[in-house]
């Protein structure tokens, strides 16, 4: 099988990483004068306020790079693009007016359902299932969890420094990788996978550990959303077992989002109620560091998604470790100047 990037999809990861790289510092600066921060508690493990908004540059740097490629000519029309831009606009617009209000869990979680029901009805959706073909009726509410579950579950693993934005980029890339390796390849869910990356890169580059930024509710929402409508829109639209990767590739967010709220109800708990029993929590309690603590949830992401590679054949996986190897160089690279200009 022959994989071919596009020049927008290589030319859209750099673009989206030179915007956000320079968007994140005014992001900082912004929110401090505007008190935007994220106050220590007993739930938290950082020790100073810090800017909790970084979801407004890497909604940012993704919007404006789509923008930048319809400059360039490189325009990335293709069916479904509206609804998953709009509705991944909407969810970062909630996730922003949370970050700054705090909203009612459950209010928030009605609003989440109805732009979900919104990108439903502009057609993303999952219609059939492996073994049991077309779902029918059931289309609407499997689609529903899976577009809201998967966003809420990237923001349960937002919690130590550089987590969450290490296991995004590696999800984009690999769910990008394999939109293009599906026959026929999806060119757009795959564009907006590795813009997606790109996106989060330049945000990695201020979020390392010690993070001067957190991406908020905003971009978890957002991240956790795009990651959730492409994996539709780039992989479940197959008539086979291929419909099965995303879980595997994502199965970082689901088991933590999966065993944090079947936790919380066996303890009579609402499953909405956050609380520091997350995995990197237990990570964090059985004496690993943070940095160790998203290398190895990191590095359980690569493996699953090189798993779900190598289903689509030698040539997918071929194309996985060359790019992921390529993103933990730079994660590595970015990390490295970091410490050294702390010094």
């Amino acid at each position: 099988m022959l994989i071919k990037l596009t020049h927008a999809h290589i030319i859209g990861t750099v673009i989206a990483y030179l915007i956000g790289v320079c968007l994140v510092p005014l992001v900082i600066n912004f929110s401090k004068k505007e008190g935007l921060v994220d106050v220590p508690n007993e739930r938290k493990i950082h020790t100073k306020p810090i800017s909790r908004i970084g979801g407004v540059a890497i909604w940012a740097s993704t919007m404006l790079t789509f923008l930048c490629l319809v400059f360039m000519s490189y325009y990335p029309s293709g069916n479904l693009l509206s609804g998953i831009l709009l509705g991944g606009s909407l969810m970062f617009l909630l996730g922003l007016v949370d970050d700054i209000y705090n909203l009612d869990a459950k209010f928030k979680l009605f609003l989440q359902v109805a732009i979900a029901t919104l990108v439903y009805l502009l057609g993303i959706q999952i219609n059939n299932l492996p073994f049991i073909g077309n779902i029918g009726i059931f289309s609407y509410p499997i689609t529903l969890l899976w577009i809201v579950g998967i966003a809420n579950a990237f923001n349960f693993i937002d919690g130590v420094d550089g987590l969450a934005g290490s296991v995004v980029t590696v999800n984009a890339v690999t769910l990008a990788i394999i939109a293009v390796a599906m026959t026929p390849p999806n060119h757009i869910s795959a564009l907006i996978g590795f813009i997606l990356a790109g996106s989060m890169l330049a945000f990695l580059t201020y979020n390392f550990n010690p993070a001067k930024i957190f991406m908020g509710d905003s971009g978890a929402l957002f991240s956790g959303f795009l990651l959730a409508t492409i994996s539709i829109t780039g992989v479940m639209k197959a008539a086979t077992l291929a419909i099965l990767l995303p879980f595997l590739v994502l199965a970082v967010p689901i088991m933590d989002i999966t065993f944090s709220s079947l936790r919380r109800i066996a303890k009579g708990k609402s499953p909405f109620v956050a609380d520091a029993e997350h995995i990197h929590h237990k990570l964090l309690h059985a004496g690993f560091s943070q940095k160790k603590t998203v290398m190895i949830l990191t590095s359980v992401a690569i493996i699953a998604g090189a798993l779900a590679s190598l289903f689509m054949g030698s040539a997918t996986i071929k194309h996985y470790f060359i790019y992921i190897i390529a993103i933990v160089f730079i994660m590595l690279l970015l990390n490295f100047i970091k410490v050294l200009t702390k010094k």
